[in-house]
């Protein structure tokens, strides 16, 4: 091709090459080996033929026959620093060489006009992800991963994908897990193969057992290798098996765009996890195919109860005089008609942890948590209820049902209904389905308490109790109390809470009074680091979702869960997220220490060596507080909460006061 027809790419300066030394550059994507020798310059294919090692990063040295050659780093095979040619004998033909010229001190190579891109494998897969509404991915572009992701990065620059790279796998897999249980949509996950695949378990267990659905997207190593032990190669179909629903490996044989809806199908319909293996030579196969859509693959939610099941439930419902409405997590997306069945029939609203938040504690009937991380007013109103009428919850043993009380359990899966222990009144159907049925057939009987002032009571004693708490001090921190105190009064109605475990997380049960907010956890799997990772995911669904824009997202966690992915406090400074952590630092793992106390063990291990979690956040390049007096809780938090950006309150508490 004649040089003008060329395009001609700046590599570098002549000064940034000494004279008998080679080096890698880039001209648009062609890698490329630069020398420099004898005062002249070449441009050459970087690959070398045996097993692609990067010439750039090799030597010139002389040989035996007294010849100069480059030295390939990896398995020492030779070739002319000027001309790509090999040693006499040498079974290589030589490398490519590029066109290259000198001008005012600019080395520029040419290359022939970029062709047109013809679509891959992964070009079809990552289409019919954006087809079937996948909005975010979450992960790591690695060297078993870069076909994939580079189809990925061609969706993101059209605008019909976000990308957010994190800094460990295992942040990945939580921040999607969060992101499906917030939105209901599945988030991927992307990582390389071996130990990137395997970092994604616990994240994916978490989002497993809280039935939230995730496409996971791993490399794996080039088919040629699979089984004998190549570098990274593990059985991911095996190591998947367990936790995902649909696992299955991409060949070049397979309907590429079914695989991926089947896939994503799976993840809303089971609202679980689906994975799909992508061997690293396939990434890149040519495909002509169209991308796979949504249309005429879903149908329609609505489960609507039996006919017989409406009407037990109304006579139960009709003659019990102290009713209670049990709000689980499962009916987070139906809680208002659940609120207007509690406001038909005055019955307090008891949610379990999991579904924290889903009534306001401003809300009349509200009665706040219960079980271990609850409060009294719930545990009251479950000992005096003679009908519990369950809704969305599992019966986790956390929660504490009573099994002896009259029980109507309504689920739309029926495996769920009676798991643990057999139930009054078993209802197969969509709880909204469900209040809407009997909505206009109940009744408070005449005769019945007047709950809602006994709500209203119950209400008074606890928030004394908890200011008579707020005088205990042991002089080692801050208590609980007081933080989730200053957060209750803070908090924007509208925020998204990611929680993590232990007992910062006890205390925010039994002292935070949401007033709207919506409360994400790691319920069934308990996972401590959740918490920064799902803030992560949760802010990615502000930007998403039409219906999250604008709410800030603050996440809560101790010192044990936050320096489990404390670097993904880099990631949110990175892509400027608006988050702000509230961090309770008592420098040991205080849960653990109450449960070996508890089981009458010693305590042991459980203390912790900190930094200045205010000065990490800082250093990383956002806001950090460090409290150590409560009289400047409002200050910090209301200032963190105004940044604009991401933001840390630490705050010293103390272990024993939670």
């Amino acid at each position: 091709m004649d040089a003008q027809e060329l395009d001609w790419i700046r590599v570098g300066h002549v000064d940034d090459l000494p004279d008998g030394r080679v080096k890698t550059v880039t001209a648009r994507t062609t890698s490329l080996c630069l020398s420099h020798f004898g005062g002249k310059w070449a441009a050459m294919d970087n690959h070398c033929p045996h097993q692609g090692g990067p010439l750039g990063e090799g030597s010139i040295e002389e040989g035996t026959d007294g010849k100069c050659w480059i030295r390939c780093p990896w398995h020492g095979w030779d070739f002319d620093p000027l001309t790509g040619a090999p040693p006499g004998g040498h079974e290589d033909s030589g490398q490519k060489l590029y066109p290259l010229k000198i001008e005012d001190g600019e080395i520029l190579v040419g290359l022939e006009p970029e062709p047109a891109h013809e679509p891959t494998v992964t070009d079809v897969m990552a289409e019919t992800m954006v087809n079937w509404g996948v909005k975010r991915v979450f992960g790591m572009v690695g060297h078993s991963n870069l076909g994939l992701a580079d189809a990925i990065r061609r969706q993101v620059d059209k605008g019909s994908l976000g990308f957010v790279g994190i800094r460990h796998e295992g942040a990945a897999a939580f921040a999607a897990s969060a992101y499906g249980k917030l939105t209901g949509r599945p988030a991927a996950c992307l990582t390389i193969a071996g130990p990137g695949a395997t970092n994604l378990l616990t994240g994916l267990w978490d989002a497993k057992v809280d039935r939230a659905p995730v496409l996971a997207l791993t490399g794996q190593v080039q088919t040629q290798v699979f089984g004998p032990g190549a570098f990274q190669d593990i059985d991911l179909k095996s190591a998947f098996e367990a936790v995902s629903k649909f696992s299955q490996a991409v060949l070049g044989s397979s309907n590429h765009a079914e695989l991926m809806s089947l896939a994503l199908k799976t993840a809303l319909v089971e609202r679980d996890v689906a994975h799909l293996i992508f061997p690293d030579d396939v990434q890149t196969l040519p495909s002509s195919k169209d991308a796979g859509t949504p249309e005429g693959r879903l149908g329609g939610t609505e489960i609507t109860p039996s006919a017989a099941d409406i009407s037990e439930a109304i006579e139960m419902i009709n003659a019990a005089k102290r009713p209670v409405i049990v709000l689980g997590y499962g009916a987070k997306d139906v809680r208002d008609k659940v609120i207007a069945l509690a406001e038909k029939i005055g019955a307090p609203v008891l949610t379990t942890f999991k579904g924290k938040g889903l009534i306001p504690d401003t809300h009349p009937l509200a009665a706040g948590v219960l079980g271990r991380s609850g409060t009294p007013v719930a545990s009251w109103f479950m000992n005096e209820a003679d009908l519990l009428l369950s809704l969305g919850s599992s019966f986790a043993n956390h929660t504490g049902i009573a099994p002896y009380k009259t029980i109507i359990q309504v689920d739309f899966e029926r495996m769920q209904l009676g798991k643990f222990h057999p139930v009054t009144l078993p209802v197969w159907g969509e709880i909204g389905s469900f209040c809407q049925a009997v909505m206009d057939k109940i009744s408070k009987p005449g005769d019945a308490p007047d709950q809602v002032a006994e709500l209203a009571e119950r209400w008074v004693i606890w928030r004394d109790e908890k200011d008579r708490r707020l005088a205990e001090t042991h002089d080692k921190g801050i208590h609980s109390a007081a933080v989730f105190k200053a957060l209750s009064e803070l908090c924007p109605a509208d925020a998204i809470i990611p929680v993590d475990v232990g007992n910062n997380t006890y205390s925010f049960g039994r002292y935070f009074e949401p007033s709207g907010q919506r409360i994400l956890m790691s319920g069934y799997l308990g996972s401590i680091g959740f918490s920064l990772p799902a803030a992560l995911g949760a802010w990615s669904a502000t930007r998403d979702f039409e219906k999250f824009k604008g709410r800030k997202v603050i996440s809560i966690s101790g010192d044990g869960g936050f320096g489990q992915y404390a670097m993904e406090f880099t990631t949110a400074v990175k892509y400027g997220m608006d988050i702000t952590h509230i961090l309770l630092n008592n420098s040991e793992l205080g849960k653990i220490s109450k449960e070996q106390r508890a089981g009458e063990w010693p305590v042991w291990e459980t203390n912790l060596t900190n930094p200045s979690f205010a000065a990490f956040a800082r250093l990383c390049g956002g806001h950090g507080h460090r409290v150590t007096d409560a009289a400047d809780l409002n200050t910090a938090i209301a200032d963190a909460i105004a940044h604009d950006g991401p933001s840390l309150v630490e705050i010293v508490t103390d272990a024993d006061l939670v």
